[in-house]
């Protein structure tokens, strides 16, 4: 997924940004899958793949992937 680039910190910055947003120089929206570069048809698939997935699964199967992902998560590596 595109991002759009963070909001300057700075209050003259931004306020410059706001400006630009306005009178139409920036946009400020998220690029469409075609402006990305990505089948619109496959971009749709893919929000709904995760829910899709997780729907499939059984209660334990969901609760074995999450302690595999919690114990790589903390593991510490041990590099001297």
């Amino acid at each position: 997924m595109v991002s759009l680039p963070k909001r300057p910190r700075d209050t003259n910055q931004l306020g410059k940004l706001m400006v630009d947003i306005l009178t139409g120089q920036v946009e400020d929206r998220e690029p469409t899958p075609e402006e990305r570069g990505v089948d619109p048809a496959a971009s749709a698939m893919g929000k709904k793949g995760g829910p899709a997935r997780a729907a499939s699964m059984t209660p334990e199967r969901r609760s074995e992937i999450a302690k595999a992902a919690a114990a790589k998560r903390w593991k510490t590596s041990r590099q001297g």
